[in-house]
């Protein structure tokens, strides 16, 4: 079952398999006993890095594809901008400077994110649910909410984001799960080929990653 879960299908999946453990675990390494500020600096090449494998490791990539990444980016980007703007949505916050360059206080390749999260997810909770779309994405959702849980300790260490008042709320997390839905619904309705396993060690590797610096540096 684990090998099902986790090991690549093909070539090029074990070649982005293989370039995400080496980017995440040096990521680690880097930052525990490296030279942290620049392993920090280079976050924007790795949210990059990430969404384009995602990408790369969907067999058919088509137009519904491409609708699909298109929406979640704008979406994505929007609901940050609201949100940073406006104090609503997650709560009062504003990002920092390793996120990359900003647009009306957003950093662009926020979008980008979205669309990382919700492919991941989407792909996971697909598996589970393949047959029983609203509680894939249901699921969705709540992964998505799992991975920024594991984050959010971490975000203004690593000068990601930081909330006025210290910790994120629970309307940040609130609101990502309602953010969330209408993602994994467009994701379910739209992707039929999903990066299995790419998707499942990008998970993993999330939650290894931030969830190493939630238990070590906090």
């Amino acid at each position: 079952m684990i090998k099902k879960l986790f090991l690549p299908a093909n070539r090029v999946m074990w070649i982005s398999t293989g370039v995400i453990w080496l980017v995440f675990c040096s990521g680690i390494l880097g930052i525990l006993f490296g030279n942290r500020d620049l392993f920090l600096q280079l976050t924007p090449l790795n949210l990059l890095l990430c969404f384009v494998l995602l990408l790369i490791n969907l067999n058919d990539f088509n137009k519904r594809v491409i609708t699909t990444v298109v929406l979640v980016y704008v979406f994505g980007l929007i609901v940050e901008i609201v949100g940073v703007q406006t104090g609503l949505i997650f709560g009062s916050y504003e990002y920092g400077d390793n996120l990359g360059s900003k647009f009306v206080g957003v950093p662009i390749l926020i979008g980008a994110n979205w669309v990382s999260l919700t492919f991941m997810t989407g792909a996971v909770s697909a598996l589970i649910f393949p047959k029983r779309m609203i509680l894939a994405a249901l699921l969705g959702s709540v992964l998505m909410v799992l991975i920024d849980l594991c984050i959010e300790p971490v975000a203004p260490l690593f000068d990601y984001w930081t909330f006025e008042s210290g910790t994120a709320p629970f309307s940040n997390y609130l609101g990502w799960f309602i953010a969330a839905l209408p993602l994994q619904f467009l994701y379910h309705n739209l992707v039929a080929d999903r990066p299995q396993a790419f998707a499942n060690n990008l998970l993993l590797l999330h939650v290894l990653f931030f969830g190493t610096f939630a238990v070590l540096l906090t």
